[in-house]
């Protein structure tokens, strides 16, 4: 069977002409998967390698007069030590950011963020912060018993709430063993505890039941008897969780190696397991909740000196003294089939499964997930398939299993309801768990539960889901729309919760052409003033108008909206084109029939001139505007019917009018006046 994780050499330091004899612990550092520095002194000049992991062909080499170099795990950012003067470089800025004079002599250094720079000294341990010109800030002072150690490690929780300085020295037994050292310290506690051991990490890990994860301790200690590994809650994660189960187990060093003591340890959060490796270059990975041996094997055949976290795959990196950059991951595919056949472990199988999301144990988990329903423990089941890896057991068909268990038991608690609640622990709903979960939420009347998961991010947003929740709150519905891109359904809340002005914008923003008359169509039986300003944005845009503007005119005067017509008409025409003239004409005739006065003021404006002339003239004849009827009219005859209502004419028109007309037509409508 395949092993449970895979080994492979991402590079050889000296390939790139860095002589192997500098690369040690002294001179060789690497704080994450993107870069290696290597510091090397040939007579009086020194060198800084720094080798690109992702590209080793772009190493970089730059003389430098520094004791020591350290990389940011993240950025490129160079930290040099000289003595006790530290300096802080941007390399692709090409600037200096910081520097500091250390009072006391720097015994270890290391970055154990993106941020933050920890300095050691022989009486105590500094945080210097990237931020602003902050100086180091002094964290603890270091107990009695870590005087005679040599500092080989330095680590953070997240937070930084708690830090571990580790070192070792021999034993004074004569025995020539190397005794491990820590000091454990509890920043808002402000305490320190002097621990035995070789390797430490912290975790940030689930506790079953729990809703936010729990800070865990792992340190593996090496004594005269035998070597050990200690997991414990430092940071409890929820406080109605239960409490992590502290454990402590032995570790058998191979017969070859029976003096062996561990070196260094890293936890993938990603799978919850810990890689833990030894001075005679073997590894051991770990379960990190029981301690439980998942495998061993010899590496490397040379020390490991340095090991970080490959925060990608979860994997390990690490350098031994041959200068192999080793990558140590887990083998996805895999670790599953070897937890349950090659271990037996069908219990870590499905946990570890369920951490990393692997294939390899869907049939165990279904198997496993009806037994448990079967015998009523209905909490347990609803864990497994909230928690099943891959999801493999959120389907429609658990849904319906967890109906007829409710079904069959009417008293009981809903074990939907907890079911749902178990995905919400540390995960989201699909588009049918919130469907489902919708239903009886909606029912009870709850829907402040429903925005409370909205806001929080926790329903996969559909439009099945909001049309079930449009029925007892259409601003939520609105919010659920626009989530799961319904632009129409978006639009259609948008008129009848009567928000007019966010219906072009929203349009315009996610790129959605709707059938605008037929919205129109509807809002017209809602709001008409509101329709009408919607109409108006529609034929004033930027490129041309989003409507015809003659049907959204018959549309409004279908329903015998005389008013809202002449509104929109007269700011769709307000550019006064040719080609809108018959429009312009439609105009004026609806306000010439039903409201002269209105048509009067419209062409008093002079605004339109594009018009039917003769057409209007006759309706204004018929509306009794007489002057506005002389005004268009240009045949005789028509002239000569009007002219006998100047007494409604005002004497300044009529002296003026008749002054532009040729002298035979003036005495003939002279005449016809008289």
């Amino acid at each position: 069977m395949a092993a449970p994780v895979k080994l492979n050499k991402v590079l050889e330091i000296p390939s790139l002409g860095i002589r192997q004899d500098v690369i040690n612990f002294a001179n060789c550092t690497m704080e994450s998967e993107k870069f290696v520095t290597v510091r090397e002194q040939t007579g009086e000049q020194v060198m800084i390698h720094i080798v690109d992991l992702m590209n080793p062909s772009k190493t970089e080499k730059r003389p430098i007069t520094a004791d020591a170099a350290l990389m940011n795990p993240v950025a490129k950012i160079l930290a040099l030590r000289s003595g006790q003067a530290l300096q802080i470089f941007n390399i692709e800025l090409k600037s200096k950011m910081k520097a500091h004079q250390m009072e006391d002599a720097v015994v270890f250094w290391k970055w154990i963020n993106e941020r933050t720079l920890a300095v050691v000294t022989a009486s105590a341990c500094y945080h210097w912060s990237m931020d602003g010109s902050s100086e180091p800030v002094k964290m603890f002072e270091r107990l009695p018993a870590m005087a005679s150690c040599q500092i080989i490690n330095y680590r953070g929780n997240v937070g930084d709430k708690w830090m571990v300085l580790v070192g070792i020295s021999q034993a004074q037994d004569g025995s020539g063993r190397i005794v491990g050292s820590m000091q454990l310290y509890s920043a808002e506690k402000g305490q320190s505890q002097s621990i035995e051991g070789h390797a430490a990490a912290f975790s940030q890990f689930l506790v079953s039941g729990a809703t936010e994860p729990s800070t865990l301790f792992a340190f593996a200690n090496r004594s005269a008897t035998g070597t050990k590994i200690h997991i414990l809650e430092v940071v409890k994660g929820s406080a109605t969780a239960m409490p992590f189960q502290k454990c402590a187990v032995e570790i058998q060093m191979p017969a070859d190696a029976a003096t062996d003591f561990p070196v260094a340890m890293q936890i993938s959060d990603k799978y919850g397991i810990i890689f833990l490796v030894t001075k005679a270059g073997y590894l051991y990975v770990l379960d990190v909740e029981t301690g439980a041996q998942i495998m061993m094997n010899r590496i490397s055949p040379d020390t490991i000196f340095t090991t970080c976290l490959n925060t990608t795959t979860g994997g390990l990196l690490g350098i031994n003294r041959s200068g192999s950059v080793l990558h140590v991951q887990v083998d996805d595919q895999s670790i599953v089939k070897y937890l349950q056949g090659t271990l037996g472990n069908i219990d870590l199988a499905m946990k570890v499964a369920a951490r990393g999301k692997l294939p390899g144990a869907e049939q165990l988990y279904s198997a496993g997930f009806d037994q448990v329903l079967r015998s009523g423990d209905i909490q347990k089941a609803c864990e497994m398939a909230a928690k099943s890896p891959n999801g493999v057991l959120r389907t429609p068909n658990t849904i319906n299993k967890f109906k007829q268990a409710a079904q069959a038991n009417p008293g009981a608690q809903n074990p939907l309801l907890i079911y749902f609640s178990k995905i919400l622990e540390d995960s989201t709903l699909n588009a049918v768990e919130s469907i489902e979960l919708a239903r009886p939420v909606l029912q009870q009347g709850k829907q402040a539960l429903l925005q409370k998961w909205f806001d929080e991010g926790k329903l996969e947003c559909s439009e099945d889901l909001g049309d079930l929740v449009k029925q007892v709150d259409g601003t939520l519905a609105l919010k659920i729309y626009n989530k799961a891109g319904c632009p129409a359904k978006v639009i259609a809340c948008f008129v009848e919760t009567q928000q007019y002005d966010k219906i072009m914008a929203y349009a315009q923003r996610v790129g959605y052409n709707p059938d605008w008359t037929g919205i129109l169509q509807n809002m017209v039986v809602l709001n008409p003033e509101g329709a009408v300003r919607l109409a108006q944005m529609l034929v004033n845009q930027e490129g041309g108008a989003k409507v015809d503007t003659a049907a959204v005119a018959e549309l409004f005067l279908s329903r015998n909206m005389l008013q809202q017509t002449t509104s929109f008409l007269l700011d769709a025409l307000k550019g006064n084109k040719p080609e809108e003239a018959a429009l312009q004409t439609k105009l004026l005739e609806i306000n010439l029939r039903a409201a002269p006065q209105v048509a009067e003021a419209i062409m008093a404006n002079g605004t339109l001139t594009h018009y039917d002339r003769p057409s209007v003239g006759s309706l204004c004849e018929r509306a009794a505007l007489y002057q506005r009827a002389l005004e268009h009219y240009v045949d005789l005859k028509d002239l000569k019917r009007v002219i006998v209502y100047s007494s409604a004419m005002q004497p300044e028109f009529l002296l003026e009018w008749f002054g532009s007309l040729d002298t035979a037509w003036a005495g003939e409508l002279l005449r016809e006046m008289l």
